[in-house]
């Protein structure tokens, strides 16, 4: 888990003219070797709660696939979870999924500061300069974020192979949901397990205030677990992202009311 250094996030190169941007806010579990292991042994790091297990290789498959851009997170969640907004109390985890983070608890303020503006903050710039790098001639980019649930929550056995999720903008969600279940091979979840409506979070911040078209697709980690795995899913994948992103209307920018209330101030 420790490395020198260290890389807040990459960015993989594509062809910003097609206008397409893949995100995996949670693609690996790494830490800065200051932090150790934040006091959990290093099977935590194997967990869910660390990373988006498989969501690294998808991604690395479809930016490789399709051609275009991609930005990953390149820091365990546990850090610091690059997919809550600044305020979020849940930013920095005390507690993931019953495992205490010793070194989360306590936290100064000031190593909470450290945090935001040595990963997280880094991170999201690097998420803006893309989705702006790709919006070419006045067209909206189509953002496309990837991440991985559980097969299991608690005693649980969730059923859906893959999840759609997202707040009101359901312009690339209504195709995206179509196109996934025609086939009729696999359950996909609308909004389960989770909702996608969640204040500050990545595609809150830079899609729905800028009006710009954007989904979040949750694939359950088993499947994507291994190469086979992450194979057969960017093949499932790629050919339904290029036809959504073939849709003039999935490059116009409009904004949508958020189901979490009113957006900030400029």
């Amino acid at each position: 888990m420790s490395m020198q250094n260290f890389q807040s996030f990459e960015i993989i190169d594509g062809n910003y003219d097609t206008g397409m941007v893949l995100l995996a806010d949670h693609a690996m579990n790494r830490l800065p070797s200051k932090y150790g292991s934040l006091g959990l042994p290093d099977s935590a790091f194997l967990r869910h709660i660390a990373f988006d297990i498989g969501v690294e290789g998808l991604i690395r498959r479809l930016a490789a696939m399709l051609g275009v851009p991609a930005v990953l997170g390149c820091f365990s969640r546990l850090l610091i979870d690059p997919n809550r907004g600044e305020d979020d109390p849940t930013l920095i985890m005390k507690i993931s999924d019953g495992a205490i983070v010793p070194g989360n608890h306590p936290i100064t303020d000031e190593e909470w500061q450290a945090r935001l503006d040595t990963y997280h903050r880094p991170y999201h710039r690097a998420v803006e300069q893309t989705i702006a790098k790709a919006s070419t001639s006045g067209r909206a980019p189509l953002v496309l974020s990837i991440h991985s649930f559980t097969p299991y929550w608690k005693d649980f056995a969730r059923p859906w192979h893959a999840a759609v999720l997202w707040d009101s903008d359901d312009r690339p969600v209504l195709p995206l949901l179509s196109m996934l279940r025609e086939p009729g091979d696999i359950v996909v979840g609308d909004n389960e397990p989770y909702d996608g409506a969640l204040k500050g979070d990545t595609m809150y911040r830079h899609c729905m205030i800028p009006g710009i078209p954007h989904t979040l697709l949750e694939v359950r980690q088993d499947l994507i677990g291994d190469d086979a795995g992450m194979d057969a899913w960017a093949k499932r994948l790629a050919p339904i992202f290029t036809s959504l992103n073939a849709d003039p209307k999935l490059h116009e920018y409009r904004i949508f009311p958020s189901r979490t209330g009113p957006y900030p101030a400029v």
